[in-house]
């Protein structure tokens, strides 16, 4: 072992840096912590696995754009609705 270290080169932090994932700390109801633990035991899979891609897919769903027939159907309740105020 050394007698000194040269660490000016070194820097704070982990050692190994992961991508894709960030580490955050969230507050969640005590059911939907026991919902997603209970499904894990059952598929097999971690549930902070299973949290995010109960995330994943509502996002998903959320950002879908609108299709030609909900269009129309939105045009035609608002068309509807104009001519009979």
């Amino acid at each position: 072992m050394k007698k000194e270290y040269d660490f000016s080169r070194g820097r704070r932090g982990a050692v190994v840096k992961t991508t894709g994932k960030t580490r955050i700390t969230i507050y969640l109801d005590a059911g939907i912590v026991r919902h997603f633990k209970a499904a894990s035991e059952r598929t097999g899979k971690g549930y902070q696995t299973l949290i995010n891609e109960a995330l994943a897919t509502r996002l998903a769903k959320a950002e879908k754009p609108v299709t030609a027939t909900q269009l129309r159907r939105i045009v035609r309740e608002e068309l509807s609705a104009a001519t009979s105020s």
